[in-house]
Order: structure tokens, then C-alpha cells, then sequence
């Protein structure tokens, strides 16, 4: 009975995440309704995610923002179906994923998402165009395709004079933009990026988001994880907020929002301490270079 009324208080989490479970996803691709991760230490509990629901849609570009110590990373893993949920319900492509062999999951998982993580993750002892060959390699991809594939891949993001470059030989920007490529092998419906700005500089950084707007516009599905709001605000159409690992609320483009506005609000009522290491600590771009770089192509059209 303690571990109904347990699992009933996480998955609804109060009227606002129950409202949210009920959103209506058009082409839906990724599903977390009543999600939470539970972590037990000794005689402590952590609920790094709390009850949370998500809907992604194909087309969507969407943004997981949120204080450190939020649940984005946690949220990350399990909307990308790297991790499993303690309690509630993960569906991918409409299957769910508590139901597949750990084999089965990879496999359409490898198909159906493409990673870029913060660190770039490249195997050191493999050269570029070998790590953008990997992920095709799981998947039974022949090894010529695997190879012409790449190479056109590293075409696409101006690294084709570094092919046989090592990791260590690029700088963080090239590397960055293998990890694009290496998400692009298997030609994935969704692209997941944890803050895939944060080791760069704003030159860099703003390359990189160009490219990932690119790929929206030729319809893959972008699910950024970040805490700057400004990249929010200036590329996502819809925003998911974390604190304790909830969703506190769910803000979209259509309906005008104002993501650093949003954020304020959000530190004077919880009185978060976060933000201003942050920015203070952080590499990434600059809002006003984004948003009027942005609004100058709108305007282009």
C-alpha cells in the first residue's frame, strides 16, 4: 500500500505535471509520462527526477533547461533511453522501452537518436573519420558504406582535410563538430545535444547552433539539455523547465515567451544561487550577437 501511494505521489507529482502527461504530441517520437530516477545511498534517498512528463515530437526543437543540481542530466539519459526509469513510463517510436532486451533498445535506439555530448566523447586512439565510422559499425553498416558515409559526413561539417587526424590534433571546435557527424552517422530522426556549447568559445558556439537549426529545417528533431537561456530563447520552439527534478512548467515559442525573463522569475521565487556562476564561468554565446543574428535572417527571407 506504502509503495502505491509512493509511486502514485511520484508519477503525478501535483496538477501541473498531471495536466502535462495529457499534451497531445502530433507524429510523436519520445514519451516520458510519470518518469522518475531513484537513487539509494546508505539510508538516502535522491529522486534525481521526480515524476516528470515529456512529449517530443518529430519536427520539434526542443529545450531541457535548468539550474545545476535540476535533473537535466538525469532527464537527458532517460529521454535518450540510455537509462531506465525506477518508476513510470519511456516510450520510443511508440514501444516501450522497459519491455525491450537491452540488445533490442540499442539497436533502435543507434537508429532512432544521435548523441552529442558536452565532452565530445571521441576514442582518442581512433582518427576521425574512424569515430564517425563507429556508431554505423553497431548497426551492421557494410564497411565501404561506413566509409563513404563518413567521409561525406565530415564533408558536411568542413572537416574533410581532418580525416586522419587523431583527436588530440583538432582543436575543441573540430572536435565538436565530429561529434555532429558521428550523431549524423546512422541518419537518426533525433538528435539529443547536452550542452553543446559549453566547451566552446562564442564564435565557435554559434557555428555550432547554426548547424543544429540546419538540421531542424530539414526536419531532424533537436532536443537541446542547457542551462542559457539565451540559446533557448533564440532556437527552441519549446522549452521544458527542471528544479528538484520536475517539470515546473512548459513554455512555447508560439505563445511569445521570453526565456531569460522566465529564468528571472523562476530565481526570485525559489531563490536559486546558480546563475551568476554560471555566466561568470561559462563559454558560450553571446545573446545579443544570437537574437539579432537570428532576426536578421528572418528578416532576409
Amino acid at each position: 500500500m506504502g509503495d502505491k501511494k509512493e509511486r502514485k505521489k511520484s508519477s503525478i507529482g501535483g496538477k501541473k505535471n498531471k495536466a502535462l502527461g495529457k499534451i497531445k504530441c502530433d507524429k510523436e517520437i519520445i514519451r516520458l509520462t510519470g518518469v522518475s530516477k531513484i537513487y539509494h545511498m546508505g539510508d538516502t534517498t535522491v529522486r534525481a527526477v521526480d515524476g516528470i512528463d515529456v512529449c517530443i515530437s518529430e519536427g520539434d526543437f526542443v529545450a531541457i533547461m535548468g539550474p545545476s543540481g535540476s535533473g537535466k542530466s538525469t532527464s537527458m539519459n532517460l529521454v535518450g533511453s540510455l537509462d531506465m526509469p525506477s518508476m513510470g513510463k519511456i516510450l520510443l517510436d511508440g514501444e516501450d522501452i522497459s519491455t525491450l532486451t537491452e540488445s533490442d533498445l540499442a539497436q533502435i535506439r543507434g537508429k532512432k537518436i544521435g548523441f552529442i555530448f558536452q565532452n565530445f566523447n571521441l576514442i582518442p586512439n581512433l582518427t576521425v573519420k574512424e569515430n564517425v565510422m563507429l556508431p554505423m559499425m553497431f548497426q551492421g553498416t557494410d564497411i565501404y558504406e561506413r566509409a563513404v558515409t563518413a567521409e561525406d559526413l565530415l564533408r558536411k561539417v568542413d572537416l574533410g582535410d581532418r580525416m586522419d587526424h587523431y583527436p588530440n590534433q583538432i582543436s575543441g571546435g573540430q572536435m565538436q563538430r565530429v561529434a555532429i557527424a558521428r550523431a549524423l552517422a546512422n541518419d537518426p530522426e533525433v538528435i539529443l545535444a547536452d550542452e553543446p556549447t559549453g566547451n566552446l568559445d562564442t564564435k565557435t558556439g554559434e557555428k555550432v547552433m547554426e548547424f543544429l537549426q540546419q538540421l531542424n529545417k530539414e526536419g531532424k528533431t533537436i532536443i537541446m539539455v542547457t542551462h542559457e537561456p539565451e540559446l533557448a530563447e533564440a532556437y527552441a520552439e519549446k522549452v521544458y523547465w527542471l528544479r528538484d527534478g520536475k517539470v515546473e512548467k512548459t513554455t512555447h515559442k508560439k505563445n511569445g515567451f521570453k526565456v531569460e525573463a522566465e529564468e528571472r522569475a523562476l530565481h526570485r521565487k525559489h531563490g536559486w544561487n546558480g546563475k551568476k556562476g554560471n555566466r561568470k564561468s561559462r563559454k558560450g554565446l553571446d545573446k545579443k550577437k544570437l537574437v539579432k543574428g537570428k532576426q536578421a535572417k528572418k528578416g532576409g527571407k
